[in-house]
């Protein structure tokens, strides 16, 4: 089942707007220039109202092209409607899934979903609890598809009628470093909470299992950091 649309925020315009540190696509890079048409000056984390006459083409917002677009995303999709920007995003879409046990509430999910999105991940798979904290996600959830399995069981199921096998990434007896490790072109990344990892259930759905090599002494990372690195050694291997 589709979860539901993420609450609608009280000022559509600013709404995604990001408080990302240097280097996030808040706004134009310094010396890049605006799109055709754009406000000659940037505002912070976007760009002002379009200056002149407005573009003809239906993906473009008009609430936006009037006000600005504040939002966080890359210059290719400044004023676009999120419909249509979800749309496109779909003709590129990679083949690899990501899904994260939800048992607890974890408060990785959402920057999790935001790396998902990053990457261009297929689809978030949320399993267990529906509810997650989407403060993290920095509404990136509206460009992501996310899905929602009651057990890990229904997820199983899932996941073998689709033909996806599931690869478990946490550090168990058995898990191959993940730069040696087979790594699938269609296939289902499973991450598990922070703390506790991956259930006994999830470990034993999956087709394989893989872990992060680590150098200091510290058992584990930080599970939106691992997915985050496992999602890019995807990418680094797969992606055009």
């Amino acid at each position: 089942m589709q979860d539901p649309p993420s609450p609608a925020e009280p000022n559509p315009i600013a709404a995604e707007a990001s408080g990302a540190s240097a280097g996030a696509d808040g706004g134009l890079p310094a010396g890049s220039p605006a799109p055709a048409g754009a406000a000659a000056e940037p505002v912070p984390h976007g760009v002002g109202p379009w200056a002149g006459a407005w573009p003809t083409d239906p993906r473009y917002d008009p609430e936006l092209l009037a006000h600005g677009d504040t939002r966080n995303v890359i210059d290719r999709y400044r004023y676009w409607r999120m419909e249509e920007i979800v749309a496109d995003l779909d003709t590129r879409r990679h083949p690899f899934h990501v899904a994260i046990e939800n048992w607890q509430h974890d408060m990785n999910i959402g920057s999790i979903v935001r790396s998902a999105n990053a990457f261009l991940a297929d689809t978030v798979h949320i399993v267990g609890r529906r509810r997650w904290n989407r403060r993290g996600a920095m509404v990136t959830d509206r460009y992501q598809h996310v899905v929602h399995h009651e057990t890990v069981e229904a997820f199983a199921v899932w996941a073998h009628e689709a033909g996806i096998p599931i690869i478990a990434v946490d550090n168990v007896p058995g898990a191959v470093p993940v730069d040696r490790a087979e790594l699938p072109e269609r296939c289902v990344l499973l991450f598990g909470q922070e703390g506790p990892g991956l259930s006994a259930e999830a470990i034993a759905a999956a087709a394989g299992h893989v872990e992060i090599t680590q150098y200091g002494s510290t058992r584990s990372i930080n599970a939106s950091a691992a997915a985050a690195v496992i999602m890019y050694e995807w990418c680094r291997r797969h992606a055009a």
